[in-house]
């Protein structure tokens, strides 16, 4: 059976990867199913659900359970090709009449409580996103026009698994306890999406922003998680992990009226905003050897030391290159002054930005000139 995903599809890495649905079209498709069935007695197998982004989904449902007054309804995720910890969970929804007029909508087991300020539903709620949140009552609404029914209904998400699957997410680090998020702007999963972890970051320094927090600080990745825990005396539990969007987290930061963000990063990744790359991935652009040896002649190196680097093929490398003749520091100098020249002309000077940088074999190179600034106001606001 199709689900009407069979022809979209991306090509990345010259591999064809297939699209998927969310946990939020899983949701709506359930309540739909289940209230066709308690208000229809209609026996079904599929439900079509129309998504956000205009592509008619055709799902497949699992384990209906008939009650007295209640119908339940399951729905798997498949999130195509995209690696996703929520992908292949069972995503229930409980109907049932009640008394009270309108639709009422909650989250049960397996579904997470948000229990932190900043996020888009109050302390308390179920971490239902307001997509998702309109999609469902939406079919709800619908499917009780369609039987002229006028009484109440209480719509139930749960997720059995939910609660496990929970701990491998941001949920945790976001104060979203016991469960899932039920999430989706579109209804549909485009594989490797970078727009999905970028909106991850930016609901992280949302609400943390929210609670206060007006300096973020941020980690490109676990070499930098590690390296503010064991070697810095700043709040580790604040750090936000903005991976490789450098440039996307300053956008934002400056969006959201963020007074200042301290990187703590790794040279492997962060020499490369010394030439104005804010997208440190190696897909989006490299230069880092390039970086280094041109940093090492404006420092005074010579133009062998600068070939030595070229040939070689890790910062490593570079740094023991430098070391070799001297420039190390000097080099370093150089570096930093312009990952703090290009740090400011993403923002346009209107946040304070700076830097903390490190090797794991040197360790501490450096950090840009309103790094210390930074540190003293994270260290204030702790």
């Amino acid at each position: 059976m199709g689900t009407g995903l069979e022809d979209l599809y991306v090509i990345r890495g010259n591999k064809k990867l297939r699209f998927g649905y969310t946990t939020g079209s899983c949701a709506a498709a359930a309540c739909k199913a289940a209230t066709k069935i308690l208000l229809g007695k209609e026996k079904m197998e599929t439900v079509e659900l129309m998504t956000p982004k205009g592509i008619l989904l055709s799902l497949q449902l699992e384990e209906i359970k008939q009650e007295e007054s209640a119908v339940i309804c399951g729905v798997r995720k498949d999130g195509g090709d995209d690696p996703d910890t929520t992908n292949g969970l069972l995503i229930f929804a409980r109907v049932e009449k009640c008394q009270k007029p309108g639709i009422q909508l909650d989250g049960g087991v397996g579904v997470g409580r948000v229990t932190r300020p900043g996020l888009s539903q109050e302390i308390g709620e179920a971490a239902i996103n307001p997509v998702p949140k309109a999609m469902i009552l939406k079919v709800a609404e619908e499917v009780c026009q369609e039987y002229d029914y006028e009484g109440g209904l209480k719509v139930t998400i749960f997720v059995p698994d939910g609660e496990e699957t929970a701990k491998k997410t941001f949920n945790p680090r976001l104060g979203i306890l016991g469960g899932i998020s039920i999430l989706g702007t579109s209804g549909i999963v485009e594989p490797m999406s970078e727009a999905a972890l970028i909106e991850s970051i930016r609901v992280e320094m949302r609400q943390r922003h929210a609670q206060g927090e007006e300096y973020i600080l941020a980690t490109p990745g676990n070499y930098g998680a590690d390296y503010l825990r064991e070697h810095m005396t700043l709040p580790y539990e604040k750090n936000i992990k903005c991976s490789n969007y450098v440039g996307e987290t300053i956008d934002m930061a400056v969006d959201m009226g963020v007074k200042g963000i301290l990187f703590v990063a790794h040279i492997g990744k962060f020499v490369k905003l010394a030439s104005g790359i804010m997208n440190t991935h190696s897909h989006s652009a490299d230069a880092r050897m390039e970086t280094i040896a041109s940093n090492a002649i404006r420092a005074g190196a010579p133009l062998a030391c600068a070939k030595k680097i070229l040939e070689g093929t890790t910062t490593d490398e570079a740094l023991d290159i430098l070391s070799e003749y001297g420039f190390l520091e000097k080099t370093m100098e150089e570096i930093l002054s312009r990952i703090q020249y290009y740090l400011n002309h993403r923002s346009y000077s209107r946040i304070l930005l700076g830097a903390v940088v490190f090797n794991n074999i040197y360790g501490y190179l450096g950090q840009t000139e309103d790094a210390g600034e930074l540190i003293k106001q994270i260290n204030k606001e702790k």
